[in-house]
């Protein structure tokens, strides 16, 4: 996959960041959901796929209940009085008057779909209102409302559709050549620089500046030809609704067409907070086939407001060759309150990327849009100027994106092409030999997923039926044995195959990651 992009963006997360410039607290922190004393529900209802289109009509739709029990007062919980005798909540799921189906759902559940038939419905470029009401013990009520997308056949170009159980994307291509099945796409593509050397590398003519549109048509086409999924990039348009209606217009019937990607860094450039959400809007008013995504710079500023407008956030959490507590661009210190190090608030470690990753989390699940929204990661693949005062190694390029993998990440976007040899090795790898595997297993609708971290060594672990993935990466500098039943779920196998190796061994049920080495196997039970 290629994403075309310009440069750079330097964060400023709302810190003042010069020399002699006063200290003064960014703000803008996401509120941290408070407990309740009392026993909540946090009821959710997601169609399973966005969007459906005309042809869905035979093969069917549905909805994702959640019904969880917390003490964490997220976006929508209320309060319940459980019966250990009543198990299960009366679900009902209508569009104005009309009811499209009903069904017993268990309490605290998640991922419980109820089928439904879009034969009650029209296809329309407008989303349909949603209202879901749940009953418990015949006098608890839940209420929730959630868009549903069912759009018309496109006419040509492709689909990309967001599937709420898992995050991932399926996609396949309409018109001439289209496909019968659509493709699961667990993506691993560098931005890639429009300019000689994008050129160069898709064998076309050298390509000038992006305003050629004549040559952007050319990359394109090359592009199609090679079967490289395209992330469009907006990043200097997606503020001017009539630049991203003459993009999107030219675009969105290419075959290839993955998603969007609109705000590059927009909480460290400081961004109108609303711009992303405008752009998302205009995207699907003319587009609806395609998510859109966009990528923060800052650990914790104003998350809610740029996160708004997008289908996939992702992080990017610059590690390697930093100095975390003092800018070397800028030479003053760097703190939660103050300073730029290349880094928003982070150590200058490995897990500075998992942490991120964790709390990006958190945050949707509070504002209840972890049905709607996947994270992806993009993992540092430069260095030697600015902040950063060298390129990652091969190793610390796997490193990176893998922690990001095993803490729940479901793309990589690494920054940048061109890159090391050593680097374009360890992703080139890493794609024919991993990505497959992490493509069937955690964009299975059935998968169960969980993450274990032991001594800086972080696991994730995949289960579908039988069959377990498990991905493995070693923080250390020094090599880590740890034995595989502290694994969650850990049962006996009958078979083990290992699909990655980038510096481990085995030992009977005993796993050795070398220093920064990796793995991917599989285990059937």
């Amino acid at each position: 996959m290629v994403r075309l992009l310009f440069f750079l963006a330097i964060a400023g997360c709302n810190k003042n960041y010069k020399k002699g410039s006063p200290i003064v607290p960014p703000g803008g922190q996401f509120p941290v959901p408070p407990t309740s004393d009392s026993t909540l529900l946090a009821f959710r209802c997601t169609p399973t796929y966005k969007p459906y289109i005309a042809e869905d009509v035979t093969s069917g739709a549905g909805f994702i209940i959640d019904t969880i029990v917390t003490h964490t007062q997220v976006r929508g919980a209320k309060p319940i009085t459980l019966e250990p005798a009543a198990e299960s909540l009366f679900v009902s799921i209508s569009v104005g008057r009309n009811v499209l189906v009903v069904g017993w759902v268990p309490v605290n559940e998640t991922n419980f779909e109820i089928p439904f038939s879009l034969t009650k419905l029209m296809p329309r470029k407008e989303p349909y209102t949603i209202s879901c009401s749940a009953t418990y013990l015949g006098n608890q009520s839940y209420t929730t409302n959630t868009p549903l997308s069912y759009l018309p056949n496109p006419p040509s170009g492709s689909i990309t559709k967001f599937d709420s159980r898992t995050g991932g994307l399926w996609t396949k291509v309409f018109g001439v050549g289209r496909a019968v099945h659509y493709t699961p796409v667990f993506p691993l593509g560098f931005y890639t620089s429009f300019d000689d050397y994008l050129a160069k590398d898709l064998s076309v003519h050298p390509i000038p500046t992006f305003g050629n549109l004549t040559a952007l048509e050319l990359v394109l086409d090359r592009m199609e030809e090679l079967g490289l999924y395209l992330m469009y990039d907006m990043r200097w348009s997606y503020k001017n609704l009539s630049a991203v209606e003459e993009e999107v217009t030219r675009i969105k019937y290419r075959k290839n067409l993955l998603l969007w990607y609109t705000a590059d860094e927009p909480d460290g450039w400081e961004d109108p907070f609303d711009a992303a959400s405008f752009a998302y809007d205009k995207i699907y008013d003319i587009d609806g086939y395609h998510p859109v995504s966009l990528v923060l710079n800052c650990q914790d500023y104003e998350f809610e407001a740029y996160t708004t407008g997008a289908d996939i956030v992702m992080q990017d959490a610059y590690v390697i060759g930093i100095n975390a507590t003092h800018s070397v661009v800028w030479n003053t210190e760097c703190t939660v309150d103050y300073g730029d190090c290349g880094c928003d608030n982070c150590i200058g470690e490995f897990e500075d990327i998992s942490r991120r990753i964790d709390q990006f989390g958190d945050r949707l699940r509070a504002l209840s849009w972890e049905r709607t929204k996947a994270i992806w990661t993009v993992s540092q693949a430069f260095g030697g100027s600015s902040y950063w005062s060298r390129v990652p190694t091969g190793k610390e390029w796997v490193v990176q994106s893998l922690l990001a993998v095993t803490h729940g990440a479901l793309g990589i976007i690494p920054w940048t092409d061109p890159t090391s040899g050593d680097i374009k090795t360890a992703a080139t790898t890493l794609s024919q030999r991993l990505v497959p595997s992490l493509t069937s297993f955690a964009l299975n609708p059935h998968v169960t997923f969980a993450t274990y971290v032991w001594q800086r060594v972080h696991f994730g672990v995949w289960r579908v039926g039988d069959q377990t993935l498990v991905v493995g990466v070693n923080l250390n500098p020094e090599v880590r044995w740890i034995s595989l039943a502290r694994l969650p779920g850990w049962r006996r196998y009958t078979k083990l195959e290992v699909v990655y190796n980038g510096g481990a061994s085995f030992e009977s049920e005993n796993l050795s990651l070398w220093d920064l080495g990796s793995v991917g196997f599989i285990v059937t039970m």
